[in-house]
């Protein structure tokens, strides 16, 4: 036999082997399912998917519809919603347009929300693939900065961060992705635990192909299907950590955002409640309809629902 047709051979004994293995994720994503098929089904979904499109939209157009700064004073003081139809949403106790704020929050939120858990994927998935993929003192020192990481409460980490730092927009996403990447960590490294002794990895190493390549080229795809599914938790506590920041003062003052509407206007709640009830109903809606998408990317994704009907 040929060295060309030997390494057919265990080519092709690889993928066959990549193939059989439990949780392996074929391409295209898994059979005979997909995210639209998902959405189909429920009619929950798509209306949370309708609700998370509209926000968007809102947050990318907003700068179209007022281009003005969202903090400037633009008609009287505490115009009720419908009051004056060049304020929908009325104005708040120094004039400025309500409406204006919740559409330019909506950006902060879900740019906030999106970035934050990116970078808190980011460090999750390096961490945990390093720690389940070596094992032994890499895995010992890795588990046990997750678990110090852990015991801090990542509320009281995140004020305490951006205390220090002064508040602002980059801080504020730093400080969430880096008290937020614990939980991921832990997923990708029980993935990389049962999934690093597969056939498919062993055929791998088999050829020759160094750790890098087995983490990144043959693990990694296939641990990512629960990672995904935590997603949209991830984003959506960003948004309510981010909420809650702003709501006790310690938001980007240079940003207009839903927590700080909502707390500027607690002071206010028996004569306006509007103030806080508008950028509230937001915050419900955004997080509704990203837990809605969740649930159908968990249909998706998730290895226990792959096989169902």
């Amino acid at each position: 036999m040929t060295d060309h047709t030997s390494s057919t051979v265990a080519l092709a004994s690889a993928a066959d082997a990549a193939a059989l293995a439990p949780g392996f994720v074929p391409p295209g994503g898994p059979p005979r399912r997909g995210l639209l098929k998902a959405f189909s089904k429920n009619p929950a979904t798509v209306l949370g998917l309708a609700i998370l499109l509209l926000v968007v939209a809102v947050a990318v157009f907003a700068s179209l519809v007022y281009p003005g700064d969202p903090q400037d004073i633009v008609g009287p003081a505490l115009l009720w919603p419908g009051e004056d139809a060049s304020f929908l949403l009325g104005t708040d106790s120094l004039g400025r347009d309500v409406a204006a704020g919740v559409m330019y929050g909506a950006r902060v939120s879900l740019t906030t929300g999106a970035v934050a858990a990116a970078l808190s994927l980011t460090i999750g998935l390096l961490i945990g693939a390093l720690s389940g993929y070596f094992g032994g003192w890499i895995d010992d020192v890795l588990v046990r900065l997750t678990e110090l990481v852990q015991t801090v409460p990542t509320f009281l980490f995140i004020i305490v961060v951006v205390t220090i730092a002064r508040p602002s927009a980059p801080m504020i996403i730093f400080a969430i992705g880096a008290a937020c990447w614990p939980v991921t960590a832990r997923l990708v490294r029980a993935e990389f635990r049962t999934l690093r002794e597969s056939e498919y990895v062993i055929a791998a190493r088999s050829q020759g192909f160094g750790n890098a390549w087995i983490i990144f080229r043959e693990i990694l795809p296939n641990a990512l299907p629960p990672v995904i599914v935590s997603t949209s938790v991830l984003v959506a506590n960003a948004i309510l950590i981010e909420s809650g920041l702003s709501f006790l003062g310690l938001g980007d003052p240079n940003a207009m955002s839903w927590g700080s509407m909502i707390g500027e206007g607690r002071e206010m709640l028996r004569t306006a409640w509007y103030l806080s009830a508008v950028p509230g109903v937001a915050i419900v809606l955004t997080i509704l309809a990203l837990n809605l998408v969740g649930d159908a990317i968990n249909d998706t994704y998730n290895p226990r629902l792959v096989g169902r009907p």
